[in-house]
C-alpha cells in the first residue's frame, strides 16, 4: 500500500497481528515525553497515532536525534512493533495496544515553532485558524470531516451510476444570465470589453442535456455566487446537482429520499424510513411559519384570527379587519416565565418586524392572567384557551400584523423557544419534502414579480390560467427537502413547452428581445423538441456539515473563505499588476460608497 522508502505502515494501522515484526513509520510529532531514562513520541498522520519508545540502550545517536525533535517535525521511524506493557494501553487509539521502539529516527522536515494550537480543543481565532488554514487542516475534527465529506461523494456516484445517470461536466466559464443572485464576472482577454460568468449552477447546460437526450445527468458541481455570506453560504460552493428527462414531481422525490436514506444509513447507521412525510408550503408557513421547518418539536402555530378578531381589544380587531392575522404559540408548562424573559420574546419578534408580543398565562380552572386578559371577556379567553389546547401554567404567546410578519416572527420564535428550553433531542433526523411552492413572489422594492425558483420552473398547468390575471395565486412544480430546520435543496419540474415559457417570461417582465438576449440559445433549443424533465440539487457543503454535526460549511471545505469574501491564507481577492489590466483593455476607476 506504501512506498516502502518512507514507510510500511501508516500511523493507525499497527495492532497485535505486528508483534514482534519491523515497521517504518512517517508522520508528524503530535507530542514529546522525557520519562528521565525512555522517551516517547506520539507520532501522527491522517489516519491515526502509534507511540514511539526511544530507549537510550539503542544508543547515544538516537538519543541526540530524539531530544532535537519538536511538535510538527516530519520524521520517519523504523523499529519493532512491541506489544505496550499491561496498563499503559491506550484504548482511544486504534493502535493503542503496541508501540514501536526506535532503532533509527530520520527528520525529514523540521518545523518552526507554531503560530496556532493544532488541536479540536485549541482557542486559536477565527482569523487566526483561517490564516494557517493549511495548519488547522491538521487537527483531527477537520481532517475527519474531509474524510466524512470524501466518503458522501463516493455514496453518491455509486447511488446515481446504479440508477443508470452519467456524470457529466458543464462549463465554468459561460454567459452571464439572471439567477437570482450576482454573477461572478471574468473579463476575456482575446474577446475585448466582454465577459464570462461563473455558474451560479448549471441549470440552463443541465436543460440543454435533456434537450440532447442524455436522460439521467448528475454532477458534483463548483457553483459561485457573489452574495452576503453566513454559516451556511460560500461565494464558491459545491452542489450534487441532478436532472432527469421524463419524470414528474413525484419520481425526483422517490428517487432523492432512497438517495439521502442511503447516505444516512452508510455514513450514520441510521435507518430513515420511507415515504419522507411532505407538506405544501401553504401547509408548512401556516403550521411552522416558515418554508423550512424544524418538526423535531411542538410550538406549532395556531391561528387565533377569527377568536381574537372579534374581541374587544383594538389591537386585534384592527388587524384582522385590514386582513392579518393573529396567530398563538402554546409554549406548555411555562407560565413560570418572569417579566424579563418575556420582555426579551417580545424584542426577539421585534428584529423580524413585529409590533410586539402579547403573553397569557393559564392559570388553575384553565382561566388567563395577563395584561391583554381584560380586554378580551370571558368567552373569548374560554375559547383561546380551547383552542389552544392549553392547561394549568401553560404560556400562550400571541402575535398579530400582517401575515408574513406574523409567520415569520412566530416561526423564528418557535425555533428560538426549542433551543432555550431543550426541547430538541440529539440523533434526531426529521426530513421532510415541501412542495407547491409560489410560482411568483412580489417585491416591494423593484415593484415587479420575481420568481421564487427561477424562471424555467413549471407552474401547475391547471392554475397557468390564472398567470396575467392573479399570478401570486399560482403554484409551482417545485419542491425542497429540508433536514431538522435547513433546507438541504431544491428542484423543479422545468418548463418543456416554448409557449408556456413566453407567457411566464412576461409575467416577469422579460421581453421578447430581452428574453432572446439572455436565453436566446435555449430557447431556441427547445424549438427542436424538449422532453419533459425536472431535476434538483442539494448543497453537499450543506449535508457535509449536518452529518459530522459541525458549526458551519467553513468547517466540511478545505480552504474557505471569511465573511467578507476573503481568503486570508492567500490574501484573495487582490490587485493584479497594470500589465494585467492592459492586456485584458480594462482601466480601474473605483467609485466610493
Amino acid at each position: 500500500m506504501y512506498s516502502t522508502l518512507y514507510r510500511t505502515h501508516s500511523c493507525g494501522e499497527l495492532s497485535l497481528k505486528e508483534e514482534g515484526g519491523k515497521a517504518t513509520l512517517s508522520g508528524w510529532v503530535d507530542t514529546l515525553r522525557d520519562h528521565g531514562g525512555l522517551s516517547f513520541i506520539d507520532l501522527r498522520d491522517r489516519y491515526g497515532l502509534t507511540q514511539i519508545v526511544v530507549n537510550p540502550e539503542k544508543g547515544v545517536a538516537l538519543q541526540e536525534t530524539a531530544k532535537k525533535l519538536r511538535r510538527e517535525f516530519v520524521v520517519q521511524v523504523k523499529g519493532t512493533v512491541k506489544k505496550r506493557p499491561s496498563g499503559t494501553e491506550n484504548k482511544a487509539w486504534k493502535t493503542g495496544q503496541v508501540e514501536v521502539e526506535a532503532e533509527e529516527i530520520n527528520v525529514l522536515s523540521p518545523a518552526l515553532p507554531l503560530p496556532i494550537e493544532i488541536s479540536d480543543k485549541a482557542q486559536s481565532s477565527e482569523e487566526s485558524k483561517l490564516t494557517y488554514r493549511y495548519l488547522d487542516l491538521r487537527s483531527r475534527q477537520l481532517q475527519q470531516n474531509l474524510v466524512s465529506r470524501h466518503r458522501i461523494v463516493k455514496i453518491v456516484r455509486d447511488f446515481y451510476d446504479e440508477n443508470g445517470f452519467l456524470e457529466i461536466e458543464t462549463p465554468i466559464l459561460a454567459k452571464s444570465t439572471p439567477e437570482g443572485a450576482r454573477d461572478y464576472l471574468v473579463p476575456s482577454r482575446v474577446n475585448p470589453g466582454k465577459f464570462y460568468a461563473l455558474p451560479q449552477s448549471p441549470q440552463i447546460f443541465k436543460q440543454l442535456l435533456m434537450i440532447s437526450g442524455f436522460d439521467r445527468y448528475m454532477q458534483i458541481a463548483r457553483c459561485f455566487r457573489d452574495e452576503d455570506l453566513r454559516a451556511d453560504r460560500q461565494p464558491e460552493f459545491t452542489q450534487i446537482d441532478v436532472e432527469m428527462s421524463f419524470v414528474d414531481e413525484e419520481d425526483v422525490m422517490q428517487l432523492h429520499e432512497k438517495l439521502v436514506q442511503r447516505i444516512w444509513k452508510e455514513m450514520l447507521g441510521v435507518e430513515i424510513k420511507l415515504p419522507l412525510p411532505r407538506l405544501t408550503y401553504d401547509e408548512a408557513v401556516s403550521r411552522y411559519g416558515i418554508d423550512r421547518p424544524d418538526t423535531r418539536f411542538g410550538l406549532e402555530l395556531v391561528d387565533v384570527t377569527k377568536i381574537l378578531g372579534e374581541s374587544g381589544f383594538n389591537v386585534f380587531k384592527s388587524v384582522a379587519k385590514e386582513g392579518g392575522a393573529i396567530k398563538a404559540v402554546n409554549v406548555q408548562g411555562r407560565g413560570d416565565f418572569s417579566r424579563s424573559e418575556i420582555s426579551a420574546l417580545e424584542d426577539f419578534v421585534k428584529i423580524y418586524k413585529a409590533k410586539g408580543l402579547a403573553s397569557l398565562k393559564v392559570t388553575a380552572g384553565g382561566t388567563l392572567e395577563g395584561q391583554t386578559v381584560k380586554f378580551l371577556g370571558e368567552k373569548t379567553a374560554k375559547e383561546l384557551v380551547a383552542k389552544m389546547d392549553a392547561k394549568e401554567n401553560d404560556l400562550i404567546l400571541i402575535c398579530a400584523g400582517p401575515a408574513k410578519i406574523v409567520n415569520d416572527s412566530l416561526g423564528f420564535l418557535r425555533n428560538h423557544l426549542a433551543e432555550k428550553l431543550g426541547l430538541i433531542k440529539e440523533g434526531q433526523w426529521n426530513f421532510l419534502w415541501v412542495h407547491s411552492f409560489p410560482m411568483f413572489e412580489w417585491s416591494e422594492e423593484e415593484q415587479k414579480l420575481n420568481a421564487m425558483h427561477h424562471p424555467f420552473t413549471s407552474p401547475k398547468l391547471d392554475q397557468l390560467c390564472l398567470i396575467e390575471t392573479e399570478p401570486l395565486e399560482i403554484r409551482a412544480k417545485a419542491y425542497d427537502l429540508v433536514l431538522n430546520g435547513i433546507e438541504l435543496g431544491g428542484g423543479s419540474i422545468r418548463i418543456h413547452d416554448t409557449e408556456v415559457q413566453a407567457r411566464v417570461f412576461r409575467a416577469l417582465g422579460i421581453t421578447g428581445e430581452s428574453a432572446k438576449e439572455k436565453f436566446g440559445f435555449m430557447l431556441d433549443a427547445f424549438k427542436y423538441g424538449a422532453p419533459p424533465h425536472g431535476g434538483v440539487a442539494f448543497g453537499l457543503d450543506r449535508m457535509a456539515m449536518m452529518i459530522v454535526v459541525a458549526p458551519g460549511i467553513r468547517e466540511v471545505i478545505a480552504f474557505p473563505k471569511n465573511k467578507a469574501a476573503v481568503s486570508l491564507m492567500d490574501g484573495s481577492p487582490s490587485s493584479v499588476d497594470e500589465k494585467q489590466l492592459r492586456e485584458l483593455r480594462l482601466k480601474l476607476e473605483l467609485v466610493k460608497k
